[in-house]
């Protein structure tokens, strides 16, 4: 008799840091092509995607309530999922702040967020396509290192950035402003590094 075939964690963690990576793809269109007027359409797109991810998570914490032996800890199951969808949280609160904060120009280190954390979920797709087999996977380590890399790119960035705000804007608003956004720049590059470190525990655990 053929066994049915079971949930596949791994197969949802993929779909998941998909949206991850369609968010993030979205999030540099809006950027790279910025326009106030197309905006508030942008949004409703963004959470479209949001939305999809939730549903993807909410699936996986229903099955994993009545599952008898998931394939890694039920913890570290949550905990991955947990901050998967908060990289794809963090990547649509930037858009939404560009949108409440009715910004009307974007400042040249935004341009270059947007492609850090472009490049940080497309790392996140390929380490977690290398997730299923991560006791064998001889490439799984180099995706954690690179993500690691690319949030400490965006430290500097952030650095960088709050300081040339500071030195050459003389508008308080635009100051208060841009310190918010940089800072969710910022904190999605940590949301991306987050992920990374969650996949490193859960190997040093398994093997």
């Amino acid at each position: 008799m053929i066994r049915k075939r079971g949930y596949n964690y791994y197969e949802v963690f993929q779909r998941m840091v998909s949206h991850s990576c369609e968010a993030s793809e979205m999030l540099r269109s809006i950027i790279d092509n910025y326009k106030v007027d197309t905006l508030s359409r942008r949004i409703v797109d963004m959470h479209k995607i949001e939305h999809s991810a939730d549903l993807e998570k909410h699936a996986m914490m229903k099955n994993l309530l009545k599952e008898f032996l998931p394939p890694i800890e039920r913890e570290d199951i949550i905990q991955l999922a947990d901050q998967i969808d908060n990289v794809t949280d963090s990547i649509e609160e930037i858009a939404l702040r560009l949108y409440m904060y009715n910004i009307k120009t974007i400042r040249d280190e935004a341009f270059e967020f947007v492609k850090i954390i472009k490049s940080s979920t497309d790392t996140m797709k390929q380490m977690m396509d290398e997730f299923p087999n991560f006791r064998k996977s001889s490439s799984i380590h180099k995706y954690i290192v690179e993500i690691n890399d690319k949030e400490e790119e965006g430290d500097r960035l952030y650095t960088a950035a709050m300081r040339r705000l500071y030195i050459e804007s003389d508008d308080p608003v635009e100051i208060v402003v841009w310190t918010q956004v940089f800072q969710c720049l910022e904190d999605c590059c940590d949301a991306c590094e987050d992920v990374a470190d969650i996949v490193e525990s859960i190997i040093m655990k398994n093997i």
